[in-house]
């Protein structure tokens, strides 16, 4: 029995209920018969059932990134580095977030290699609490202020509390009292809860991830990344030179 037969008899059996009593009294058992003498059929479907459902979520994930690009790349409120650059890397992370840590020296290697990147920082604190804490650090006037390395300072402390953040914030020029007005500042609460939906609408769920063109990379996935700012490279997204 040829594959083709056994795909169009599976259809009609799991997707039209109609056929199922027909299938089962005329196929149903040279179809088992056949699936059980060559079940590398079976991972055959398997294989290509992942391989659609990954061009669907790429599908989707493009769809979503395209009806919130101005949400993504040009949010004001965003700490941006290296602004001028024409290729957009957006990054949503947790300073608690191990895997963040782990890739952050590559991000901010890649950052500083390449004048031709714009790295726009998504503080996205899942693990609240200190997360919470430091990213409303980062984003008082002084945090921003410290630029790169105050990110990074932060990204290498592997013991991430109250304390050391109070310390790094310090080292930085982050007044103390500047801290505490964040801990009440609406605007930075609003702008918090504002990146969690965009990153529900964009079914990121977990840190780090990455938006690049028409792509999201999950997880510490440097060269992943790195493939997706080639392809932005040639791309039609970069940004005109200004």
């Amino acid at each position: 029995m040829k594959p083709v037969l056994i795909a169009a008899l599976l259809s009609c059996s799991l997707i039209l209920g109609g056929c199922q009593k027909a299938f089962d009294t005329v196929m149903g058992d040279q179809v088992r018969g056949y699936l059980l003498a060559h079940p590398e059929l079976l991972e055959e479907m398997a294989a290509k059932l992942q391989e659609k459902k990954l061009v669907q979520q790429s599908e989707d994930a493009r769809k979503a990134i395209a009806a919130n690009r101005a949400a993504l790349e040009r949010d004001p409120r965003d700490i941006v580095f290296n602004p001028g650059g024409r290729i957009t890397v957006v990054e949503f992370f947790d300073y608690r977030c191990g895997y963040c840590k782990t890739i952050a020296p590559e991000v901010a290697a890649l950052v500083r290699e390449n004048p031709d990147l714009r790295l726009v920082l998504k503080e996205f604190p899942i693990f609240g609490g200190a997360s919470d804490l430091a990213a409303r650090a980062a984003l008082t006037p002084a945090g921003r202020a410290g630029g790169l390395a105050f990110h990074e300072a932060l990204m290498e402390e592997k013991t991430l509390n109250e304390s050391t953040i109070m310390r790094l914030a310090a080292a930085a020029g982050v007044r103390s009292e500047a801290i505490a007005a964040a801990l009440r500042d609406d605007a930075i609460t609003q702008h918090l809860e504002d990146t969690r939906r965009l990153a529900q609408n964009l079914r990121i769920e977990g840190t780090p991830a990455f938006v690049v063109g028409d792509r999201i990379v999950p997880g510490a996935d440097l060269e992943a990344l790195k493939t997706a700012i080639e392809d932005a490279r040639r791309g039609p997204l970069k940004t005109p030179a200004s």
